[in-house]
């Protein structure tokens, strides 16, 4: 039994995915399915902590659990809890297929706790690929409506795009495999850096990042994006935009961690990636009228602000690209409470709707302001302590050009976020609006969100110290 310890979120998460499966073979157990949810992250929290200390291995040592994991596991079980109360009505979700919704929700996390864990290359794509098809699968659930199947549009372009990313990061495994001659990472870690000088290396790492990259939504793999969160439920688009993006970060993080910081080829192709992703989805932002896809272009932006971690090629820099991804998931989750809870029916919601929103619900309107200012990086919120820790990572490595660049890029995202809160505060209105009624957990939900936003800004010590106390068994490997 001991030796099944260290592995209890999976059993944990596996089980409850069983318990889940079984619900959907009757009908109108939707409310059982989202309590079941519930308990199974607050299980998969619990049991991540609990093994937090645990070091253990399974498949010949293609799947570990260490430190780095287990954190990175607590981190996606906390998001899974605020994704299952936030799903509370799913207004938008076909009523015969809200069970299974909690099912594929339940899968595609799964895959994500896996993949944090996943050392080798088959046991990553395999996991990989089982946090994705249930989003594929969740993406077309949404209602239909009169002269509106945009959803299905959404659902092919993910479905298309990832194929293809998918097949480009296998024909990079291809290349590491046949230069290492293992799909083993550690084996990998301790063959390929001699070999970072060749041409052929640095396309295998250069396409293997491809997969990765179009997780994060980094141009040029971020044509998805914003037709995507357009197109899905409210629901569905706050899983998107959240916890696939700290899974890939946690697993490039193992990849990066291949090259030194002389690798001057592996920075240069990830200062070019940083700086095209925050330019294109900041301009692109400035002219959006609808919120989700204005959160689509600014989930671009974001990836960009996270790679300026990785070009800095050291420990530093990975420990700041990961705090800095753990507080956006909180801050893009602030942010879609209130769009869930403004829509009517599960439609989207343009800017314009928010206005008066400050005396219909005066709760939203605070947790709306406080994700927005996070993410627009304004102090004492993490979305600024997170730029901090980015900068400061590149600048000692001699980025200078770079960080001017974000700086300047953070600057015009200020424009944008600033809209939203106009509108939500000083927007006019037309005739009498209605209260929005909030239910004991979306009160509590809005309440950690905030909490959670500002205590990661005004301590982030101790979660840098955790996660850099936790990186060397990332980038180390070691058996």
């Amino acid at each position: 039994m001991n030796a099944l310890f260290p592995f209890l979120p999976e059993l944990v998460i596996l089980a409850g995915a069983l318990v889940l499966f079984f619900l959907t073979l009757g009908t109108g157990r939707e409310a059982t399915a989202r309590w079941v949810s519930i308990g199974l992250a607050v299980a998969v929290f619990v049991g991540a902590l609990l093994t937090s200390c645990s070091s253990a291995t399974l498949f010949d040592g293609a799947y570990r659990v260490d430190a780095f994991s287990q954190l990175l596991k607590a981190i996606v079980a906390f998001g899974y809890g605020c994704i299952a109360f936030l799903s509370g009505g799913l207004r938008d979700i076909r009523t015969e297929a809200r069970t299974e919704y909690y099912l594929f929700l339940s899968l595609s996390i799964t895959g994500l706790l896996l993949l944090v864990s996943s050392v080798d290359v088959i046991t990553l794509f395999i996991a990989l690929e089982l946090s994705s098809y249930p989003l594929y699968l969740l993406v077309p659930m949404r209602r239909e409506r009169t002269g509106q199947r945009s959803q299905m549009e959404s659902a092919v372009k993910y479905i298309m795009f990832g194929v293809a990313a998918n097949g480009v990061m296998l024909f990079g495994l291809g290349y590491l495999y046949g230069l290492t001659g293992s799909t083993s990472l550690p084996v990998i870690i301790e063959k390929l850096p001699p070999l970072l000088g060749s041409p052929l290396a640095l396309t295998g790492l250069a396409l293997t990042f491809a997969g990765l990259l179009y997780k994060l939504a980094i141009f040029p793999f971020h044509f998805w994006t914003p037709d995507v969160y357009e197109g899905a439920a409210n629901e569905t688009t706050s899983l998107i935009a959240s916890l696939p993006k700290v899974a890939a970060v946690a697993v490039l993080v193992r990849f990066v961690s291949l090259a030194s910081p002389e690798t001057t080829a592996i920075a240069t192709l990830l200062t070019c990636l940083a700086i095209a992703s925050m330019v294109y989805g900041n301009l692109i932002a400035l002219v959006q009228t609808d919120l989700k896809r204005l959160l689509g272009f600014s989930g671009i932006a974001h990836a960009g602000y996270a790679l300026v971690g990785f070009v800095a090629l050291d420990q530093a820099g990975y420990a700041a690209a990961l705090y800095y991804i753990t507080g956006y998931m909180v801050m893009v989750l602030a942010c879609f409470v209130v769009i869930c809870h403004v829509s009517k029916d599960g439609t989207n919601v343009a800017i314009s709707e928010l206005a008066g929103l400050h005396r219909r619900a005066p709760l939203l309107a605070l947790t709306l302001l406080v994700g927005i200012f996070a993410l627009a990086g304004i102090p004492p919120f993490v979305g600024f302590m997170g730029k901090l820790g980015l900068l400061t990572a590149a600048l000692a490595r001699g980025h200078t050009a770079l960080v001017i660049i974000t700086v300047i890029n953070s600057a015009v995202a200020v424009y944008y976020y600033l809209r939203i809160v106009r509108a939500t505060f000083f927007g006019e209105t037309e005739g009498e609006q209605t209260k929005i009624a909030l239910t004991p957990a979306a009160i509590g939900l809005c309440v950690v969100l905030m909490v959670v936003t500002t205590a990661l800004g005004v301590f982030p010590t101790q979660v840098v110290d955790a996660i850099a106390n936790a990186l060397p068994a990332a980038i180390a490997l070691a058996p």
